[in-house]
């Protein structure tokens, strides 16, 4: 088994990252770092996979949770908000880990009911439980 932590490059996703590599510490498992790009071209997919590689082992480090065993798994999605919760969602029934870990930004009331949004379509769709971590105001 592993925990999953859906990455995207924000101030949310090393919270993310930090509390999935707690969790994966805690149960004793992996931690897979899902990134999803717009389509899933070698080059980029290795660029994003050494980016997405260093800031793991950054917070990793700052968390001093330097022994946790990770990896990285890049998906291509698109763009739209859509596209991108889909293919997360795929990424989750096909690594199935026990717990999904995602970042949320804050939204406006109007924000919260008129945009769709990856975090709402990941909590209301996701076959695992999904921890959703929220960054201080």
């Amino acid at each position: 088994m592993s925990v999953a932590v859906a990455h995207h490059t924000r101030s949310s996703s090393d919270l993310a990252l930090e509390e999935g590599a707690r969790e994966a510490a805690y149960r004793g498992t992996q931690l897979v770092v899902v990134h999803v790009v717009e389509s899933l071209d070698k080059d980029i997919a290795e660029a994003n996979r050494a980016g997405i590689s260093d800031a793991v082992e950054k917070v990793l480090r700052n968390a001093s949770l330097p022994d946790v065993r990770w990896d990285v798994h890049v998906v291509a999605g698109g763009r739209d908000t859509g596209d991108v919760s889909a293919a997360l969602l795929r990424a989750v029934d096909e690594l199935r880990p026990e717990l999904l870990v995602i970042g949320a930004r804050r939204r406006s009331p109007v924000g919260k009911a008129f945009l769709g949004s990856i975090t709402q379509n990941l909590i209301l769709d996701a076959d695992v439980p999904v921890l959703v971590v929220k960054s201080p105001r």
